[in-house]
């Protein structure tokens, strides 16, 4: 089992950055994970942004693979409180899915065929951050999920 975040764009905020880090290292202790980039598309004022959701989404599916547990983070998914997301996030990991893959779009969302390819969408608000945020945003809470599922102390009630 391993969880995967699927990001357009690298990081460019070395803060940012280094917090990234931190939650990676320390969700190592209880899942493989990894965050993948997908380079951003070049040239994107000649585009339309539904040109431009096309060609993520061919990015986007050449990184997944059969069997993979598709979950786009989606401003239109479910929000969930920290505990209820790891209850949700520990049964898809018992389900047994070699990859949980959660995807972050570009900035116009994403093209139906990606909304078609998820198994679900999860909100992590109802605020709209930036794509460098939500890479340490939601980090943290897969970390505070798997603490929680593990009876730590971390996340407090």
């Amino acid at each position: 089992m391993k969880l995967i975040l699927l990001v357009i764009g690298k990081t460019t905020d070395k803060h940012v950055q280094a917090l990234i880090d931190d939650y990676t290292k320390r969700l190592s202790h209880y899942v493989p994970f990894a965050l993948d980039v997908i380079p951003e598309l070049r040239n994107t004022k000649a585009l339309t942004p539904e040109q431009q959701k096309v060609q993520e989404a061919e990015l986007i599916r050449k990184q997944l693979q059969a069997g993979d547990h598709v979950v786009l983070l989606d401003e239109h998914g479910a929000e969930r409180r920290s505990v209820v997301f790891a209850e949700w996030l520990g049964k898809r990991m018992a389900a047994g899915p070699r990859r949980i893959v959660f995807i972050v779009g570009g900035p116009y969302g994403f093209d139906d065929s990606i909304h078609a390819l998820a198994a679900e969408e999860v909100s992590l608000s109802q605020m709209t951050f930036s794509h460098q945020l939500i890479r340490v945003l939601f980090t943290e809470q897969l970390y505070r999920a798997c603490t929680i599922l593990r009876g730590e102390p971390y996340h407090h009630e």
